[in-house]
């Protein structure tokens, strides 16, 4: 008899944290590691949101929290959802959770039964995947190229519906690719879905703030597609409160209240000092946090603007998040100091080897010919990192 279960023996380890704990343990040999592979703005939460925790603290916060979240919090989940997305929600819609990643955990196991497929626009969050599996639920991937901006197309959604369809999971802006589905290509994926009344769709929005060309446009907009969405989202990204620990969902009230019912049994309500910063951060106007946006967009340039000055390196413009996923696939069968380069796994990892750069293979999104490159970092760092990138494949 195993000590250890089917379900974890079967998982794998996510990429991003996997890249990010070799590169800690490079780091601990002394050696110079410049990190791209985290998704983690650098930036530090704003002090108006650190000040009302501050606050929380000393109002004597520190009960168990109603499992789904307080009232004023889901107060203002429902205010920003009008406010920035004309999504119009009640109470019993809205869902706090541990991260936008407990979100999805939630749907994927009140949702999913064994066999039940979920669609998955390639590259797709490096979590999509076994989530979905740890589920008993099957993904399957629907490969798009950079010639599409790594966009699905309708026809592509068409093709890939099958009658054991239950969702379609997809981010916008993506993560890894900076992806950014405009109203158009939506509702031209929504005319597909319409027609296939039992699919529901997971929006997963968490970059919906770190956005360099407007008009963020969700799912659940249209009306044909409302009570079958799922809009996921949080204060991770945009606000800069990764470590915080808080998502939400809006959802139909029958979702909402399974999810719920399974955090219950789970983790219970999240963190009530961070539950009161966040109803100061999704209060205020996104504008408070407009100056790491602009930034943001300024190291985007740079990095194209450094990357293609690389032989073999083939990226396009993201319109959003705060990643570039070229495609380096000029390099597979090549040999590098020494080193064969059969894959994207093998060029990350050489990459941090001889580099001494960390960044995540594309095969861990589902799309083996890239690697994604986060720019979360100063421009200082990624002008050295793209300098020590184009040394070691020159």
């Amino acid at each position: 008899m195993n000590l250890l279960s089917d379900r974890i023996l079967n998982m794998a380890t996510s990429a991003t944290l996997a890249m990010a704990a070799k590169a800690r343990e490079l780091r601990g040999e002394g050696k110079d590691i410049i990190g791209l592979s985290l998704g983690e703005p650098d930036f530090n939460t704003p002090d108006f949101i650190k000040d009302s925790a501050i606050q929380a603290i000393n109002d004597n916060y520190n009960s168990y929290t109603p499992v789904d979240g307080y009232v004023d919090l889901k107060q203002a989940v429902i205010t920003k959802f009008k406010r920035d997305n004309n999504l119009t929600y009640t109470l019993p819609q809205i869902v706090v959770s541990t991260g936008a990643k407990q979100c999805l955990a939630n749907i994927a196991a009140v949702m999913l039964n064994k066999g039940d497929e979920v669609l998955l626009p390639c590259p797709y969050w490096v979590s999509y995947s076994d989530i979905v599996k740890l589920n008993d639920g099957i993904p399957v991937e629907v490969k798009t190229s950079i010639d599409t901006d790594f966009k699905m197309t309708p026809e592509q959604l068409e093709a890939a519906i099958t009658p054991n369809t239950k969702m379609m999971w997809f981010s916008s802006p993506c993560n890894p690719s900076g992806s950014l589905y405009s109203k158009e290509e939506l509702r031209a994926l929504a005319d597909v879905l319409v027609k296939y009344p039992n699919i529901y769709v997971v929006s997963d929005e968490i970059y919906e703030h770190i956005n360099y060309v407007g008009g963020h446009t969700s799912m659940a907009e249209f009306d044909d597609m409302y009570d079958r969405t799922i809009t996921v989202n949080g204060v991770s990204k945009a606000f800069a409160m990764t470590g915080w620990r808080i998502g939400f969902i809006g959802a139909p009230e029958k979702i909402a209240r399974a999810c719920n019912k399974m955090q219950g049994q789970i983790t219970s309500g999240a963190n009530c000092i961070a539950q009161q910063a966040v109803i100061t951060a999704l209060n205020a106007a996104p504008t408070k946090v407009q100056y790491m946006v602009d930034e943001f967009k300024v190291r985007r340039d740079l990095v194209l603007d450094l990357l293609g000055a690389i032989e073999g390196f083939n990226s396009n413009t993201p319109e959003g998040a705060f990643y570039v996923f070229p495609d380096i696939s000029f390099y597979f069968g090549k040999t590098l100091r020494g080193k064969t380069i059969n894959n994207a796994t093998d060029f990350s990892l050489y990459l941090l080897e001889e580099a001494l750069v960390a960044t995540v293979t594309g095969d861990a999104f589902g799309n083996p010919n890239c690697i994604r490159i986060s720019y979360a970092a100063s421009q200082e760092q990624i002008i050295e990192a793209i300098k020590r990138i184009k040394e070691a494949v020159s």
